[in-house]
């Protein structure tokens, strides 16, 4: 028995009868998998690897197998933290996960996937902004040697300017979180990056005119990073900006910063379905 790209052969011969080959054409698994790569590019989700890339390492199993152990670490603000017990410190921990995306996303991989080993942690903490990450990166990040490293952080770095307890700029934004992933890069260079767009949800209470067009260049900033350090980016702007087509703020993200209960639900969807790309799922 033998394979090539395009078909397997099989050939036996027993008692001078000759059994005609056989061949399974593999041009329909291709083509699923294509629409497969082609939908998560159109919904921004496969980072910044062109369709082509994508397609390719789909159908030449390029991406990694997933691995039976994984260390996925969870860094940002008050969304990310979502009221979690920060007593509840260890993997896995049902109280340590907040009541945000973190736990829809937690709940859903693992039951997804009983058969691996995962360690999943939550570090977030309300009303951190770049720099106050940076200040707890070793305690809340290098010691745990995370395999992912899924960071959502941006919008406290603007909002906190509205009430005079912040200074930040575009520029200090963008520098402070490039020295971030490169002090974390240099101890971990193989981690893998899942960078959440920072994300304003127009009709929510708190969303008021000041926040543009200087808002936007945060989440412009927050982009280019992504796109120079290979990271999956996740759209949520576009997720929010989406739903608000079938339902108002009120129901996603009553302030427009910290989401409902479907509203993490979604964010929890747009991130899987990023992670899932690193993969072979």
């Amino acid at each position: 028995m033998f394979k090539n790209k395009n078909h397997i052969f099989c050939s036996i011969k027993e008692n001078n009868i000759k059994f005609e080959s056989m061949k399974t054409d593999i041009k329909s698994t291709e083509r699923r998998n294509f629409i497969k790569s082609a939908s998560l590019a159109s919904a921004g989700l496969l980072g910044f690897s062109t369709l082509q890339t994508v397609t390719a390492a789909t159908n030449e199993t390029l991406k990694p197998l997933l691995p039976r152990k994984l260390t996925v670490l969870f860094q940002g603000d008050s969304i990310t933290d979502a009221g979690r017990d920060r007593g509840h410190y260890y993997p896995n921990d049902a109280k340590g996960m907040g009541l945000g995306y973190v736990f829809n996303i937690v709940s859903h991989i693992m039951a997804q996937h009983p058969d691996t080993d995962w360690a999943m942690y939550n570090r977030g903490i309300s009303g951190n902004k770049v720099y106050q990450l940076a200040d707890r990166w070793n305690d809340d990040c290098m010691q745990l040697q995370p395999d992912v490293l899924s960071i959502l952080i941006g919008v406290n770095d603007f909002w906190h300017k509205l009430n005079g307890n912040y200074n930040g700029t575009p520029a200090i934004y963008e520098k402070d979180l490039r020295a971030l992933l490169d002090r974390t890069l240099k101890q971990y260079p193989d981690v893998k990056l899942v960078l959440g767009q920072p994300f304003a949800v127009k009709g929510g209470t708190a969303i008021t005119e000041k926040w543009f067009p200087e808002f936007n260049a945060y989440q412009k900033a927050a982009e280019k990073i992504a796109k120079d350090y290979d990271a999956v980016w996740i759209p949520y702007q576009e997720v929010f900006d989406n739903a608000l087509k079938k339902a108002p703020a009120s129901y996603w993200c009553p302030d427009g910063v910290h989401p409902s209960i479907p509203g993490a639900f979604l964010m929890a969807e747009a991130w899987i379905q990023g992670f899932n790309t690193l993969f072979e799922i």
